[in-house]
């Protein structure tokens, strides 16, 4: 098992088998650090948002970010630390990256608990930096507001992903208008109001579909007045269906 504490400045390493709900503290390394769900899901939150990070992505937090994890589903954890001199070649910025099957293969062998040299180490940290690719995944940020109406809006959706409020309905809790949230969407956070909640409900679909909900009650829950709209947006958004989403689960849970 991976240490549960973790020491300031220090870049843990290794796997562990991690209970829902299980939550690491913000905290900040001196190397980067790739965190992979091998099984179950988890969200790493950093000044610019969160990512949740299904079995199918992995999340990149360049040295001295701070940083925290909250892990969903019983989640086999893959915490592998990069050292600062091999972090040239990624992003400064913390972010989302899709899983291929080779760097899925690098993690689990890296965080293993296989001995191996430190050079082995380094040419196979390598072959995952290469496979990372060059461009990372942004279908999963769910960036966070620094206005506070805004910040008192997605409060409120935060609370209830599921809510039908309109962006008028929610500017008059807030106290600012309708035309003001829309700007202020597009100006602080990069995207529409109805972008923003789409992600944030598909944050939680995933959540909830990690913990072995259906996709029906899934849909139903976190917003969507059928399941056919529900698979159609997260689809979108993470690449595949529901239902496919959770048989990958299950297949590598076995």
């Amino acid at each position: 098992m991976m240490p549960v504490g973790v020491p300031a400045g220090s870049t843990p390493q290794g796997s562990g088998w991690l209970p829902h709900g299980f939550r690491l503290s913000s905290h900040s390394h001196s190397d980067g650090q790739l965190v992979y769900a091998a099984a179950g899901a988890f969200a790493t939150t950093t000044e610019y948002g969160t990512w949740v990070a299904p079995a199918n992505r992995v999340t990149w937090t360049p040295p001295g970010f701070q940083h925290s994890h909250r892990f969903y589903g019983r989640t086999d954890a893959r915490i592998l630390a990069i050292p600062a001199d091999e972090c040239g070649d990624l992003t400064d910025r913390p972010c989302v990256y899709a899983v291929s099957p080779l760097l899925r293969e690098g993690i689990l062998a890296l965080t293993g608990r296989g001995t191996k040299s430190a050079g082995a180490d380094r040419r196979l940290r390598a072959v995952v930096i290469d496979e990372l690719g060059e461009i990372p995944e942004q279908s999963l940020h769910l960036p966070e507001p620094r206005d506070d109406r805004l910040r008192a809006v997605t409060d409120l959706l935060h609370a209830d992903p599921g809510r039908s409020t309109t962006l008028a309905e929610l500017g008059r809790a807030a106290g600012a208008s309708e035309r003001t949230l829309s700007r202020l969407f597009h100006t602080d956070l990069g995207m529409s109001f109805h972008r923003w909640r789409t992600i944030l409900r598909i944050h939680h679909a995933l959540i909830r579909l990690t913990d072995g909900d259906s996709v029906t009650d899934t849909a139903i829950t976190c917003g969507w007045s059928n399941p056919s709209a529900f698979i159609e947006a997260f689809t979108a958004v993470v690449g595949q269906t529901p239902g496919r989403y959770q048989a990958e689960l299950r297949d590598r849970a076995e």
